[in-house]
């Protein structure tokens, strides 16, 4: 043996990186692009994922879970019972909804005027009131709801739905993600990066309300033309050959040379996906579109977040039709102030009524679109959040964090519409049942049931561990489920 040889080029010879070898080529996504449906773990329900996150935890007291003790103790001492370890000092007076609360569909649901529009869907919508988080720490609860794990480095789920079953298009991303239009929630890129999965089933972040929606997809000098632009991506994909012919052992050559490969094709299918002006007129209107372009008040209003969050949920309807996976939708971006997010410290009447009923609208249309279409049977719609707020008050009209129980909904995809699984308790502060609460694993462990695939067994060993998006945990929950 060449004792100057490197360690990668004693893996390539030796039969121990030939195993290695074999072993990453056998962790391939189980479906690929056009692979048969019969190598799921068993028949699907759904095909694919529109996930709607709320950045800086949205109030479940102030929009689906209606407590009527609240309404009965406002005002008074909060007492819980228990000691309450509170994020900053939101332990006042218990404080009931500022918001009125109406019953909606034939279920009955009580939710909030805030979220009235999504009264028109409710009885499609299957709400989990039990849901605990581990930390009330913005960053580490929102990795938990976006990854599985309360730390970095770890993929988003929709990188697990990417690698477990594939691209059904091969000129898009398998997992697109559009932020809010201000910038990024806690944590960035991290909630949706493949960490140990192959690159390619990383999160595409497109902005579509920006002249430029995905950053450097297109050249912005002046002086290239088509043909040059054309002749320059010829010549890149030439040279990664030839690197990659020199090299065949590294299988990372191939995941560059894709994403390259991909990222010329966008130019023209990111392009399409976003172009709205072959939608007609009651679709725009549907959405909230109807006076798109106009300018805004400074301060946060309905309107503005209607317009945008609509946009984005008819985007993810073309997307999806086009054959991407995972669309994940966030509304609220980090701790920017005056608040542009779901935070409500101070006043749960400034922010939550434009960002409620923005959102409420544009998934609503969502909702009824894809159902007019015949997707909505085979596409799941998850909302969720990093955690709830306080029923308690501070300084008098906000609400400080609640890690300890919110509300997560599923729709379409196989669940059962009008359905409200698991209990917060009288002040909706902890689950009724704490011996029994719904767990993100839980989620993510029906959802990917629901695609077809076992959360137990889509795993891939990294640093000697089996990982997968459910950790160790979690449970299919059966009763939302039909």
């Amino acid at each position: 043996m060449n004792p100057m040889a490197s360690r990668r080029d004693f893996l390539k010879q030796g039969s121990i990186g030939g195993l290695a070898l074999a072993s990453m080529l056998a962790r391939e996504p189980l479906l690929g692009s056009g692979a048969p449906s019969s190598d799921l773990h068993h028949p699907p329900r759904a095909k694919r994922v529109i996930q709607l996150f709320m950045a800086g935890a949205a109030s479940h007291l102030d929009m689906f879970d209606f407590k009527p003790e609240l309404v009965k103790r406002h005002g008074e001492k909060s007492d819980f019972g228990e000691h309450v370890e509170a994020f900053q000092n939101g332990l006042g007076p218990w404080m009931k909804s500022p918001f009125d609360f109406k019953r909606h569909g034939a279920c009955g649901k009580l939710m909030s005027e805030i979220v009235e529009p999504l009264g028109e869907v409710v009885d499609d919508i299957s709400f989990i009131h039990n849901v605990v988080g581990k930390s009330g720490v913005h960053s580490q609860a929102t990795y938990l709801q976006a990854t599985g794990f309360q730390f970095p480095g770890f993929p988003g789920a929709g990188s697990w739905v990417s690698y477990g079953l594939g691209s059904e298009n091969e000129d898009l991303p398998s997992f697109v993600v559009l932020p809010d239009h201000r910038g990024f929630a806690s944590n960035g890129p991290k909630n949706w990066g493949s960490a140990f999965l192959p690159t390619h089933t990383q999160g595409t972040t497109i902005f579509p309300q920006r002249a430029n929606p995905i950053e450097d997809l297109h050249p912005q000098a002046d002086y290239v033309t088509d043909e040059s632009h054309g002749e320059g991506i010829d010549l890149v994909n030439r040279l990664n050959r030839m690197h990659q012919r020199s090299r065949p052992m590294d299988p990372r050559l191939d995941s560059r040379i894709r994403s390259y490969e991909l990222a010329a094709k966008l130019q023209l299918s990111a392009t399409r996906a976003l172009d709205l002006s072959d939608e007609p007129a009651y679709v725009h209107k549907m959405y909230g579109l109807e006076n798109a372009g106009k300018k805004y008040p400074k301060n946060i209003n309905p309107e503005e977040e209607t317009e945008y969050f609509g946009r984005k949920c008819l985007i993810a309807r073309r997307l999806i039709e086009r054959g991407v996976r995972f669309v994940q939708i966030w509304s609220g971006n980090d701790n920017s102030f005056p608040r542009r997010n779901w935070d409500s410290h101070e006043d749960m009447t400034r922010d939550h009524p434009s960002l409620s009923l923005g959102m409420a609208r544009g998934t609503a249309a969502l909702i009824k679109d894809l159902k007019q279409r015949g997707l909505l049977e085979d596409t799941i719609i998850h909302w969720t959040t990093e955690f709830g707020r306080m029923p308690s008050s501070q300084k008098g009209k906000g609400r400080d964090h609640n890690p300890f129980v919110f509300t997560n909904w599923f729709a379409g995809g196989g669940f059962k519409g009008g359905r409200t699984h698991g209990e917060s308790d009288q002040w909706g502060y902890k689950p009724l049942d704490r011996k029994n609460p719904t767990l993100v694993y839980d989620t993510y462990a029906t959802m990917l049931h629901q695609l077809g695939l076992d959360h137990e067994r889509l795993t891939v060993r990294h640093n000697s561990i089996d990982r997968r998006l459910t950790d160790v945990h979690g449970h299919v929950i059966k009763e939302i489920i039909s």
